[in-house]
């Protein structure tokens, strides 16, 4: 069936790398591999084992993509076994025509690495055609004095087929007069010849009928016939002669059609009509009869079309000379084509990478280009070029073919895609050229990692957030393509516990957005930190960090607690004793508050709701000290009361209350009677809805009477003074002034008008309604430097004849310098218009002391009842139990809101030692007789 070079360069020993590198090189080391097979192979027939010859194993076939092409494939390779197998139907005549050596040029495509190798499939001929003549009825006319042996010219008959499958031989049907020579020419082909053996005569026989059989060399042999009817004629004894045997012209492909090619000429010796001589077409193939015609008369031959050097490069042709008595003779005309630059270069795209990763190395095959010129010559000698400034470079690879590889590193988010434009030109003058464009997609490689909007994030998140709320957004853009380019999030770190950290946030994985999964409480988590991971979809894939960090805002969602004065553990209220020569300025107790919350919200502020003598005690707004605003008079009760309400700095402001039972007494068994006798108190908000009735009686007789005076007034043309005689001295109640007593827990939310009369003035005073006070405005004593008093009293107090007057609002700006600061202890006291520290640690420190001293004081390891010194500490620890005995947790103490601290250095309450014995508590509940 044919060779290859695999066949013929056997690997010896030592070889193997030899062979592995050899079909790199076969192009430039083999000749093409060769194959013959006869024409009409039934499709799906096996040509050669092309694997095989190409010393390719089963398994390379598919995987280093074993392929033919051509320009029109009349094969295929079998993927399984290698084998080149018949595609489509294969006829010689059709496809090689006239040309006796018929041949198809293939080429085998292997991939991994990309090469290519030449076959040659070798078309033989068989016996598919039969020989047929031109004219099925053959006229032939002969002169009577044709003399035996004369020899008459047929037509032959024609096969396609050619060697032995072409006429072999003639034979005719038995006739006396006739026989059959057989002619051969130079260039193998058989004609015909009627040899006459017998003298005719025309009044014997007019005419004579002969069958001409024609056969081929094909077993069985094929046959045509034609029916040959010879008419004897009068003399004529000299048939036409040429001037030529042979007539030889070239032309140009160029030559228009209708154009004169040659022109043949004949003569005859003989005279009248045996002298006139036509001209025709012998033993021609069909397609150069149509290619060229024949005048009969002149012998001029012209073409019919247009010339085509690429479809047939030389047309042979016989003409025949007939004279007018039938004599003819022959000669042969050959008309060869020259070519021209007439055609462009063709480009074939053989091979194209669908795939081109965009780290492809430079060198990478990316397609296969192959170049055709169907002109000859320099004129088909063609070179390709590529566009500059493109990151690809063409190069010759083998005759005709030429490789486009990469030339420098290619990047899909820069350039996505190239227009790549081919041009061939030929060598011709002047030159032609095509060219052909092909789109190059650049695949995408995860060669980007995710890049976060942010260096950082910090959010700010209000306390007591509802769970589920989105807090934060994180946003990662990754310019890769598809899964590469598509952005998950997730926590890869945190400061929070591990355990715990899901309860806190979570994350979506689309679209970055952070949701808090509790209601976050500043109170116990100021702040924490996460990290956050950008990972895409790529294999591997790639990833970027980004830090988040979330700051808990403080909310006022705590009320102050009141850490002293606390309950007993029974739940009975506690007192405290004043002695009874206390001096004003004198310190009483302190209230003691604490909020959980930070900044303003934790500022706290301390007014008195009700007190039983508004004039006898003062508190301190920021601080809560409860001082004597006066010296005890012989009037005021031993027993007194004061509800204190504690205020936060927060908008809307919570607030507490607190409620003091203060006992005038220079000894424990001396307040003891007082405490006994106590009255059971009315109930206040019967006591407020009378006095509000009274007030409301008093307003409307006020009302009528201002009505009737302007009335008098309109009716009388003068003013009298007799008008206002009602208002004479002892007019007026002589009766003690009352001021409405109140009591509320919590904020105080009503201001009250007081209408105060003086005894022993001929005049009645009305304080005008004045706008009510805000929550942390006090009623201050004029008389009293700093003395505080409260809106609400008890019965039997004493009223100030001095104007209430508002206390003004403290200072815009309340900063403090470094020195003034306050701090953990020692701190250097101030006005009581200070603010909380700034510092959170400081902060921190001194609500975390006075929760320590509360729980102190709660279970009984420090107390508030004692002598001097000791702020009232209970009785049932005994006299001689004092501050020094335990701690005291007033001591260097920073109440919220003020920058002072308390300190319980003896002798220091008031300024100087109390005047009467050691002040004691004693549960409210224990009666006893004076």
């Amino acid at each position: 069936m044919g060779g290859s070079c695999a066949q013929r360069r056997r690997a010896g020993r030592g070889q193997v790398l030899f062979l592995w590198l050899l079909p790199l090189f076969y192009s430039a080391l083999c000749e093409p591999i060769r194959y013959s097979i006869p024409e009409e192979l039934a499709k799906g027939s096996v040509v050669g084992n092309l694997a095989k010859d190409l010393g390719l194993s089963v398994l390379d076939v598919s995987a280093r993509k074993l392929r033919v092409s051509a320009e029109k494939l009349h094969f295929n390779v079998d993927a399984q076994t290698g084998d080149l197998l018949v595609k489509d139907r294969i006829d010689r005549e059709q496809i090689c025509k006239e040309r006796r050596r018929c041949e198809l040029q293939l080429e085998a495509v292997v991939e991994n690495p990309l090469n290519i190798f030449h076959i040659v499939v070798m078309i033989e001929d068989i016996n598919d055609n039969a020989p047929q003549f031109d004219k099925k009825k053959i006229h032939l006319e002969i002169f009577e004095s044709v003399s035996t042996g004369a020899r008459i010219s047929l037509d032959p008959a024609t096969d396609p087929d050619i060697n032995l499958n072409s006429i072999k031989d003639y034979q005719i049907s038995p006739n006396p007069y006739f026989s059959l020579i057989v002619r051969v020419n130079s260039d193998g082909g058989k004609y015909p010849e009627l040899s006459l053996e017998k003298l005719l005569d025309r009044e014997e026989q007019r005419s004579h009928r002969l069958i001409l059989t024609a056969l081929d060399g094909g077993d069985p042999p094929r046959s045509a016939t034609a029916q040959i009817e010879i008419f004897v004629k009068d003399i004529n004894d000299n048939p036409p002669v040429f001037s030529k045997d042979e007539y030889r012209i070239s032309l140009s492909e160029n030559l228009p059609p209708g154009s004169p090619v040659l022109q043949v000429t004949a003569t005859d010796v003989d005279e009248g009509i045996n002298a006139e001589i036509n001209y025709y077409f012998r033993s021609t193939a069909q397609s150069t009869r149509r290619m060229f015609s024949l005048d009969e008369k002149t012998g001029m031959i012209k073409n019919n079309q247009s010339l085509d050097f690429e479809d047939v490069e030389r047309y042979t042709m016989e003409v025949e000379a007939k004279d007018g008595g039938g004599l003819s003779t022959q000669c042969k005309v050959i008309i060869e084509i020259l070519d021209e630059n007439d055609n462009s270069p063709e480009i074939i795209i053989t091979s194209l990478s669908d795939q081109i990763l965009e780290d492809s190395p430079p060198g990478m095959v990316i397609a296969l280009i192959k170049t055709r010129d169907r002109d000859f010559g320099g004129n088909g000698e063609v070179t390709c070029d590529i566009e500059r400034d493109l990151p690809f470079k063409i190069y010759s690879s083998s005759n005709n073919y030429y490789k486009l590889v990469t030339d420098a590193a290619l990047d899909r988010e820069k350039d996505p895609e190239y227009n790549v434009t081919i041009i061939a030109t030929d060598g011709g003058k002047p030159p032609l050229s095509s060219s052909v464009n092909i789109t190059l997609h650049i695949t995408d490689v995860n060669d980007n990692v995710p890049v976060f909007q942010q260096a950082s994030y910090m959010v700010h998140v209000a306390e007591n957030n509802p769970p589920g709320a989105s807090i934060a957004q994180v946003s990662a853009s990754d310019p890769d393509l598809g899964p590469n380019g598509q952005v998950s999030y997730s926590i890869v770190a945190s400061d929070l516990e591990p355990r715990t950290l899901s309860s806190y946030v979570s994350l979506s994985e689309q679209s970055g957005v952070v949701f808090a999964q509790r209601a976050f409480d500043h109170e116990q988590l100021r702040s924490f930190e996460l990290t956050l991971q950008a990972r895409d979809h790529g294999s591997p894939a790639l990833t970027s960090n980004v830090s988040l960090r979330v700051l808990v805002g403080d909310r006022n969602d705590n009320a102050p607690r009141v850490l002293y004065p606390a309950l007993a553990p029974d739940g009975s209220a506690l007192f405290d004793t004043v002695p009874r020569a206390a001096e004003p300025g004198y310190l009483v107790t302190k209230v003691v508050a604490v909020d959980a919350d930070s900044g303003h919200n934790a500022w706290l502020s301390y007014h008195v709701l009700q007190a039983s003598d508004p004039g006898l005690f003062s508190l301190g707004l920021r601080t809560g000290e409860v001082r004597t605003a006066r010296s005890l008079g012989d009037r005021d009760a031993a027993r007194q009361r004061l509800l204190v309400a504690v205020r936060d700095g927060g908008q809307p402001p919570l607030s507490a209350t607190a409620t003091l039972h203060l006992v005038f007494a220079d000894s424990l068994q001396e307040a003891l009677p007082d405490l006994s006798d106590r009255p059971v108190s009315s109930d206040p908000q019967a006591e407020l809805q009378f006095y509000l009735v009274v007030a409301l009686a008093l307003i409307s007789v006020l009302f009528l009477l201002a009505v009737i005076l302007a009335i008098a007034f309109r009716l009388r043309s003068s003013f009298s003074p007799s008008a206002w005689s009602c208002f004479q001295q002892g007019l007026c109640s002589k009766s003690e002034p009352r001021v409405p007593f109140n009591y509320n827990e919590g904020t105080l939310p009503y201001s009250y008008n007081l209408c105060v009369a003086h005894m022993g003035k001929t005049e009645f005073n009305i304080l005008k309604s004045t706008a009510p006070l805000h929550s942390t405005q006090d009623v201050v004593d004029s008389n009293s430097s700093g003395t505080l008093i409260p809106l609400h009293v008890e019965n039997n107090l004493t009223s100030y004849s001095e104007t209430l007057t508002p206390q003004a609002p403290p200072n815009t700006d309340w900063r403090f310098s470094q020195a003034q600061r306050p701090g953990t202890s020692g701190s250097q006291n101030g006005d009581e218009t200070g603010t909380w520290p700034n510092n959170q640690f400081d902060t921190e420190m001194l609500q975390a002391m006075i929760l320590a001293s509360a729980s102190e004081a709660a279970d009984g390891s420090s107390t508030l009842g004692g002598g001097a010194g000791t702020m009232g500490l209970s009785a049932r620890y005994g006299p001689q139990f004092t501050l020094q005995h335990v701690p005291d947790y007033r001591q260097n103490v920073y109440i919220p809101g003020s920058n002072a601290t308390l300190t319980n250095a003896p002798g220091k309450r008031d300024g100087k030692a109390p005047a009467g014995g050691n002040g004691n508590k004693k549960k409210s509940g224990k009666k006893e007789k004076k």
